[in-house]
This record gives C-alpha cells, structure tokens and sequence, in this order.
C-alpha cells in the first residue's frame, strides 16, 4: 500500500509535516479530532508516525524478549524467537530466507552494552536521552540507581504491564538532554490533559489500589536520579501523577515480533498449492504450540507517545485501525473501509474480542480505562439495551438453561 499525502485537521497549534501527512489547526468542540480532506479506500494508509518517545516493559525485557532500545524491532531471529517461547530447542523454522532480522547489522552502546538494531538507532538514542540514562559498565550492578529503579517498578507493577517507569524517564531525558527544551515540551504540551481527579483515577488504575504509597516512592528514586530544572512541576507529587496521566489516557501499545514478521513474508511466497498447504499446516501447528505454552505474551511489548494518533477519537465502529507494519515502533493507520473528505478517522481503543461485547460492557471498560461515555453510532443504536455486561447476560442465559 503506497503512502498517500493527507491533510488532517487537529486540534492543537502549529503545523507539523511527517510522513507526508499534514495538520492544520482547526477549533473542534471535541477538543481534539483527525478529519480526511481527501477521499480513501479501504486499505489505504491514512499516516505512518514515529513516537515522541516509546520503551520496552521492562518485564518482557526481564523475560528475555530482547528489542531494538530506540524503534524496538524485535532482535532474536524467528527461529530463536520459536524456540524460547514453545521452549523446544529442536524447533527449526521453513523458509529461513523470509527472517527479516539481520544480526550482523546490530549493534551495542560501547558504555552500557544496550544493543540496538542498528547504527542509525544508537546514533540517535544517543543524540536524544541515552546520554542520561547510560549505566556505564554498571548496568547489572544492582545499586545503580537506574537499576534500582527499574527492580522497584517490576515489584510494584507485575504483568501485564500497561506502563513503564522507563518511558517517564525517556521523557525526562528528553528534556534533560535538549538544547532546546521548549521544543521538546511543546510536544508534550500537545498530549491531553486531564482535570486532577482524572488524573488520580488513571494512576489508580494503573498502579492499583494502593498507588499512592508506590507512586511517592517512584518519585522520589526519578528525582533523585533525573532531576531537571526546566521541569520542577514534574518532579512535585501532582506534577509526576501528570506524567503516569499522561501516558495513562495517551499511550499506545506497540508489539513487535520476529515470527510475526516471518509469517507475514512467508504469507508473500509464490508456492504451489501443496506446499503452501504443508506451510499452513505447519504455521497453524506452531501458533497453537506458542499459545499452550507461552499465552498471548508473543511480543516484544512496550508502549509509546504518539502526537496524530493522541487525537483520534474512539468509536466501537472505527474505520481506521492501528498497524505496526515494520516489526518495530513506527505506526501506520489504515482506512477499514471508504472514508470521504471531511469525515472524522476513528480508531477502536478496545480489542476485537471486546469490540463485540454488550454495549454496557464496552462503556464501562471504556470509562474506566479512559474516562468517557462513548457516544460512537454503535453505541447510541443500542441505548436501549439492557446495562448488563456480556458477562452477566451469559451467566443469565446459563440460569435459564438450567430452569
């Protein structure tokens, strides 16, 4: 799918040109809002975006799902990859030529030996927050204060993580490490805010009930270490609950896999109909050994902060949806269906099984994980039924069974 040039109106100032895609200031009542000013099909790309700033959790890096520090490409070869996580050593994948990873190509910071897909990234984590956050030779030594940090998140946050205590600290970085700090929080400065009880109620859910205590105890060990006068406020008890709010209400999942990507290349190959038979066969038997022995944890997970993509409203009938196309951190959005000149693009924030749960059950997840009602079409044909989740109604239908 060739990358188009759109025009996309948002909701926030300045104009920013990437990826070809182009933002004009526009005053929307929603507060924040992406509008098509040209006609696209279906399956064409909206935009591609690369984050303001993404991390790795830090418990799949503890689980040995090594990626990319920068763009976060998965790095172990797809067949390595299968091996850990069906935990059959003997495994060895078809069509080798369809791996994308390309080891000879990576390489390691000469200080913290953190590795990197390639020189290009190093370069630029370097240029950009890594000079603050290199361990030194001290990387495992368990009293550097980086590490302490990290061990503290993991003890408080277990998986599956939803943040990381590391992309707080790239967005320190960030700043700490800029000659020129006003462009860098004038990025951030774009992100939603939310009123302080908002704010709460996102840390909350994220750090569970008792957040408060750990949250103080995280704030202290970032201030200790990262410290930055241009942004005192984020190191104030309500200043870093921002920060979780922030990446709460606007972080992006982002998942990248080796045998994903393989799976992809192999669905490409030109095979006689027995053998891409014997393939199918063969990839639907290794997705069901991964399934019973790894779950759904296949990916080198972690999150990011995305400025066009931070202005896409929900809707439970979205007709755009978030792709990462490249094995790594860059984000494409693609049109589900027609969208015309002038029409709002709507991504789904919940997931193809939640997307097809009761109405009620949709609203409250959506309410609790991002504080709105939604109002989508979907949702507004089916006000008029019962506020139950999909759960209770098949408990209900099993007490009627039993009748």
């Amino acid at each position: 799918m060739e990358l188009q040039k759109v025009e996309i109106m948002a909701a926030f100032c300045g104009q920013l040109h990437e990826n070809n895609v182009e933002i004009s200031v526009e005053n929307i009542k929603k507060g924040k809002s992406l509008i098509a000013k040209q006609n696209f099909e279906e399956g064409d790309v909206l935009f591609e975006e690369r984050p303001v700033v993404s991390s790795q959790f830090l418990w799949n890096e503890f689980y040995k799902y090594t990626a990319c520090e920068y763009c976060l490409r998965s790095l172990e070869t797809a067949e390595n990859q299968s091996r850990r996580l069906t935990e059959n050593e003997a495994l060895t994948l078809p069509y080798p030529e369809c791996d994308e990873t390309k080891p000879s190509q990576y390489v390691k910071c000469p200080q913290c030996q953190v590795t990197y897909c390639c020189q290009e990234c190093q370069k630029n984590a370097w240029k950009e927050y890594h000079q603050i956050l290199c361990m030194g030779s001290s990387k495992e030594d368990e009293n550097h204060p980086l590490y302490k940090l990290q061990d503290m998140w993991r003890n408080i946050h277990f998986p599956p993580e939803s943040c990381s205590i590391m992309l707080i600290a790239k967005m320190i970085a960030l700043v700490k490490q800029s000659t020129k700090k006003c462009e860098v929080l004038e990025k951030f400065s774009r992100f939603v805010k939310t009123t302080v009880n908002e704010e709460e109620a996102l840390v909350h859910k994220m750090m569970g009930e008792k957040f408060q205590e750990p949250l103080e105890l995280l704030r202290q060990q970032v201030t200790e270490i990262l410290f930055e006068d241009a942004v005192q406020s984020w190191f104030t008890p309500e200043g870093f609950q921002s920060l979780f709010a922030i990446v709460g209400r606007n972080g992006q999942g982002i998942g990248s896999s080796s045998i994903s990507s393989w799976v992809k290349n192999c669905e490409k190959l030109e095979l006689s109909q027995e053998k891409k038979e014997e393939l199918d066969l063969f990839i639907d038997t290794l997705y069901e050994e991964l399934e019973n022995v790894s779950g759904s944890f296949l990916d080198c997970e972690g999150s990011g902060l995305y400025l066009l993509q931070s202005t896409c409203n929900h809707s439970c009938l979205p007709n755009a949806e978030i792709t990462f196309p490249y094995n790594n951190n860059i984000m494409s959005v693609i049109a589900k269906e027609k969208i015309a000149s002038g029409q709002e693009i709507c991504i789904s924030y919940l997931s193809e099984c939640d997307m097809s749960r009761s109405r009620h059950s949709r609203q409250k997840y959506l309410k609790e994980n991002y504080l709105f009602v939604c109002q989508c079409p979907k949702c507004l044909s089916e006000a008029d039924e019962p506020d139950v989740t999909s759960d209770e109604e098949e408990e209900d239908m099993d007490d009627d069974g039993d009748q």
